[in-house]
């Protein structure tokens, strides 16, 4: 009898699966046949929550996959450096303290804190940050600073931006660099009205605009384009006159940025200092020899959320910033190589020895900003039912967005790229975990795509 029921059941359920399938191919080659604008393709896989296969439709092509790249990077973060790792930034000094008076140079440093001056943390936000550094000099007994602030940033190596990003990216809040110290998210917002500015979040030190700005149309059409250590900045496109507009920039120099407001700081707090504000890259730049922040006297060690945390806002917000962080730090951790290069090596390595076939990724950054970046559906899938087996899936799982479908899952778009990752438990308890790539469909890819998961719900 025992015997007879789990073959029913068995039969029950290869039915079921059957059904689900041919539903999902209908709705897939529906798509397909009816737009010839489609010139790269779909890739689209589907399993249980065992990994058993219900569905593929090429779900071993290789495609630009956009910002669900982030279901890659998060878990190996995750994994490899822990749910609770935190980044630390500090300050010390150098020379001697006698009197009040610091006879040498005051010091930030940090190991590339992306979350530093964040306003998406309530205890972490820039003012908590004036607030404890200021309350650690006061206490150390500084009233004078006789020499300059010197801002480390060269924990990680120079290259601030992966190769292969768009121009047309970097300017933009979206397109941030990775510091040694970011500050503010490495973001400034302007307010426009229709083509004058009207006002900066924070005044962006050592930048001239050349403001190609037009008024039309009825959104933001705008593109800034700013470089690293660039003090001139591009804004173009179009902008809706009669209305004051909010558009977001990415900073060319947050280091120096952080140091010139510090030294703002010290002059609100009465501590008097005369000196100049200086970068470790910009005395590399002048051929000098950059300063080491002193291991001894520390006067501040200020920790950043743990690593749960950020990668929360890093898939639900889909902050590129933390991704192209996460990538150095394991670069460095694990090959002692903070590069791009290094970090999605790595990232690559990892993910091939959790068992996906490595023609399947092509990692460029670790945020999926880069066209450059190429996964399959499978091998999207393989990582989701890795990370569903893992300790740290709950902190995984809280930060991947609920779409407007009501499915849990991870959204990329790029230009003509669209894609969905996620995780999805139908109506009659059936669970799913699934990815859907598309590159260079010309119609409403948002819109279709999430047609063929509805057959999910």
């Amino acid at each position: 009898m025992k015997k007879t029921f789990a073959v029913l059941l068995l039969s029950t359920q290869i039915i079921f699966a059957q059904n689900i399938a041919q539903k999902l191919d209908e709705a897939t080659k529906g798509l397909m046949n009816s737009s010839g604008a489609i010139a790269s393709g779909l890739s689209f896989y589907v399993a249980d929550e065992s990994g058993n296969f219900i569905y593929e439709y090429q779900g071993n092509k290789g495609l630009s996959t956009a910002s669900t790249q982030k279901i890659f990077t998060a878990g190996a973060a995750l994994e490899v450096l822990g749910k609770n790792y935190t980044y630390t930034t500090t300050s010390s000094y150098s020379g001697t303290l006698s009197g009040g008076v610091l006879n040498g140079n005051l010091f930030i440093s940090s190991n590339g804190d992306p979350t530093l001056g964040s306003w998406r943390y309530e205890a972490y936000k820039p003012e908590s940050f004036k607030q404890k550094l200021m309350e650690a000099i006061k206490k150390s007994g500084i009233t004078k600073i006789s020499g300059d602030l010197v801002i480390d940033d060269s924990y990680f190596d120079h290259q601030t931006i992966p190769g292969g990003w768009p121009w047309d990216d970097l300017g933009n809040y979206y397109g941030a660099g990775v510091w040694g110290v970011n500050w503010r998210e490495n973001q400034f917002d302007i307010n426009i009205n229709g083509t004058d500015f009207k006002s900066f979040s924070y005044p962006l030190e050592e930048v001239k605009w050349l403001n190609d700005l037009k008024a039309g149309g009825s959104s933001d059409q705008s593109l800034i384009f700013t470089a690293p250590h660039s003090d001139v900045a591009l804004i173009n496109g179009t902008l809706p006159s009669g209305k004051t507009v909010t558009v977001s920039g990415s900073t060319p120099n947050p280091p120096l940025q952080l140091g010139v407001e510090v030294k703002q700081w010290l002059k609100e707090s009465g501590i008097e200092f005369s000196g100049k504000v200086i970068t470790n890259s910009q005395l590399e730049i002048e051929g000098k020899q950059p300063l080491a922040a002193p291991k001894t006297n520390i006067i501040l060690t200020y920790q950043s959320p743990t690593l749960d945390k950020i990668i929360f806002w890093f898939l639900r917000k889909s902050v590129n910033l933390y991704g192209e962080t996460l990538i150095k730090t394991l670069g460095k951790e694990k090959k002692g190589n903070p590069s791009f290069k290094s970090g999605v090596t790595y990232l690559k390595e990892f993910w091939k020895s959790k068992g996906i076939n490595a023609n399947m990724i092509n990692f460029a950054d670790g945020s999926g900003l880069s066209p450059q970046n190429y996964a399959s559906a499978k091998a999207e899938v393989q990582a989701l039912l890795y990370a569903k087996k893992q300790p740290w899936f709950e902190s995984y799982y809280d930060g991947f967005p609920t779409q407007d479908n009501g499915m849990k899952m991870k959204s990329g778009t790029m230009r003509d790229t669209k894609s969905y990752a996620g995780y999805h438990t139908s109506k009659d308890g059936k669970k799913y975990v699934f990815s859907i790539i598309i590159n260079n469909y010309q119609g409403s890819g948002s819109t279709e795509l999430q047609k063929i998961l509805n057959v999910l719900k």
